[in-house]
């Protein structure tokens, strides 16, 4: 097999690939026609960042298998034009991570000690000893903003220098935490307690901005070091922060818009330590991601399990397609469960009744799994799911039962935290088209789209009418609804498919009214 290397990787990765029988070709800073001409007759691209894999890349390349990628981020590959070609991408999430954390301590010593500063004063003829006095971390709360994998491995190297952990992550568990020695809670009291505040949050539209101005000001007198993702804490609000003296310092490592501008504000700051994006530069780091690609390339050659591919499921191919309509609806099952419990994840249970719960489900499980994880993990998937499920103390059970009362195959995703749980059941109807057919104990009938709104009431005359008077007062066009109740005059759970997302005020209008109890808006990202 012929593979195609357009961004520089370590000699290791080239090694493993020529060691396995393949032919490995290198024709680094091609772009555009050279690009085309280049991958035309490749069995596998091998990328790093400087690369784009578009669309016409892969129409380029008839015989293209895999798509690797030396490292984590995939935003320069067209992971659903890769689908569509049937070529796999898959990345390097692990390689890279102990470097992220060492990278993370060092920025936060950095800040606290004024080591770049004092450094630079000293290189020009100034012994500014007097001027710095440094704070020690050992006995100060150092605060971990995301529990992933470079937040576990920074909270356990940071505890081992005498440092109280207190963590944010709304997805692990707390037995999890309690095993990293972390306490967790809320983000309002995190800020309070920071002495250390250590981001390490996928850059999401819920985490976007995550760190601002008002936070900001509830750590006063601590550091803040971000080595995850730009675009997580306001830079402009950070900069005017520690100039301000609201913070002792920070450490800034990554930015929303990078290479960074020379007018970011961050850069004219004294007590900012900033690097040009350094986390993952370590020749460990870039040896393993090099080995870690080339294996799940000579695996990919070799019709074995890709174990990080971000878009290729793993199932014997005459099974797929009775598998392969329940892999959505399991998902879309996930995301509606998870956005309705207002707890922390303590546990999943996928439950299967009916023809469905004959065959091999493993895959089926993984994506309910990823559609609970979706909102905390970037890039999760079928593949890592199960594994971020592990990482987080989260407890899956599977379930099956031959038997089933209304329906040829059901399918219940249940997610539990300390005190609550909801559970999701879905269907396929004719064609294969997927319904949600009961959430909790109210059975409906509702189509999943992109947008829903779920609605929680008192089963009283002119609730309906009510709530979709405010939605169309807000230009919320309405495409399907189903009313359920517990019993005449109690409770009723109503699901409205939309056309568009609800915003903040109409949920306001909506549970400012005593006769609604709860309102949701449900995100599905356009799943069906």
């Amino acid at each position: 097999m012929k593979v195609l290397v357009t961004d520089p990787i370590a000699d290791a990765g080239l090694d493993r690939l020529r060691d396995a029988g393949h032919e490995v070709e290198t024709a680094y800073d091609v772009e555009g026609d050279a690009l085309l001409s280049a991958v035309s007759d490749a069995n596998a691209l091998v990328v790093r960042s400087g690369t784009e894999v578009t669309e016409a890349v892969f129409e380029a390349a008839p015989e293209l298998v895999i798509v690797g990628r030396a490292g984590i981020g995939v935003d320069n590959i067209d992971i659903e034009s890769a689908t569509e070609h049937g070529v796999i991408v898959a990345n390097a999430p692990e390689g890279n991570v102990r470097a992220a954390a060492e990278h993370t301590v060092a920025m936060a010593f950095a800040s606290a000690r004024s080591i770049p500063q004092a450094h630079a004063r000293l290189r020009d003829g100034e012994w500014a000893k007097g001027e710095y006095l440094g704070t020690e971390v050992n006995g100060k709360t150092l605060v971990v903003v995301g529990l992933g994998r470079v937040g576990q491995e920074v909270a356990k190297k940071l505890d081992s220098l005498g440092m109280d952990l207190v963590a944010y992550d709304p997805y692990i568990s707390e037995d999890r935490a309690a095993q990293l020695g972390a306490e967790l809670v809320e983000l309002d009291e995190c800020l309070d307690r920071a002495d250390f505040l250590t981001v390490h949050t996928p850059l999401t539209p819920e985490t976007e901005g995550l760190i601002s101005e008002e936070e900001l000001a509830q750590m006063e007198g601590g550091y803040l070091v971000n080595c995850a993702r730009g675009g997580v804490v306001d830079e402009a609000a950070l900069a005017e922060a520690v100039e301000d003296g609201v913070l002792a310092g920070a450490a800034v490592d990554v930015f929303a818009d990078e290479p960074v501008s020379p007018d970011n504000p961050l850069l004219d700051v004294e007590d900012v330590v900033v690097t040009p994006h350094l986390g993952a530069s370590t020749e460990a780091a870039q040896e393993n991601v090099a080995t870690s690609t080339a294996d799940q390339i000579v695996a990919a050659f070799a019709e074995e399990p890709v174990v990080n591919a971000l878009n290729a499921p793993s199932i014997d191919e005459s099974a797929f397609p009775r598998v392969e309509p329940y892999i959505g609806l399991a998902e879309t099952a996930g995301k509606i469960a998870t956005q309705l419990l207002d707890q922390r994840i303590e546990s999943i249970e996928v439950h299967y009744e009916g023809d469905i719960a004959e065959e091999d489900v493993d895959l089926v499980t993984a994506s309910a799994q990823k559609g609970v994880f979706q909102p905390l993990e970037w890039q999760v998937n079928a593949v890592n799911a199960p594994q971020i499920a592990d990482e987080r103390g989260v407890e899956v059970t599977e379930s099956k039962t031959r038997q089933t009362e209304d329906f040829q195959s059901l399918v219940r995703v249940t997610v539990a935290g300390d005190d609550e749980s909801v559970s999701v059941e879905g269907t396929l109807f004719t064609g294969g088209e997927p319904r949600i057919v009961r959430v909790d104990d109210y059975r409906v009938d509702a189509i999943p789209r992109g947008h829903m709104l779920v609605a929680r009431n008192e089963d009283a005359p002119g609730v309906i009418g009510f709530i979709g008077t405010v939605l169309g007062d807000h230009d919320i066009n309405i495409a399907g609804m189903f009313n359920a109740r517990e019993a005449h005059g109690g409770e009723a759970l109503t699901v409205y498919t939309l056309d568009e997302q609800v915003p903040d005020e109409a949920k306001e209008a909506l549970e400012a009214d005593g006769r609604i109890i709860e309102v949701r808006y449900i995100e599905l990202n356009g799943t069906e």
